[in-house]
């Protein structure tokens, strides 16, 4: 598994769901059609997509880090 980083290629909105899909090794669509699929169910899923965004660093900040 890879550290949780959001990549500078790749992503569409933030990046969250391809760095959780990096992290987990499936494809970032599948992610990004669970995470639709998820939105249909009540509660705070894009609350919890808004706070990743902002915990995740993004890729090149962490390889700075580093």
């Amino acid at each position: 598994m890879t550290a949780l980083a959001r990549p500078t290629n790749g992503r569409m909105i933030g990046g969250v769901c391809a760095a959780l899909a990096r992290r987990f090794g499936i494809s970032a669509t599948t992610m990004r059609v669970i995470f639709v699929i998820s939105c249909l169910l009540p509660g705070p899923q894009f609350l919890l997509y808004i706070a990743l965004w902002i915990l995740f660093p993004s890729e090149d900040k962490a390889r700075t880090a580093w």
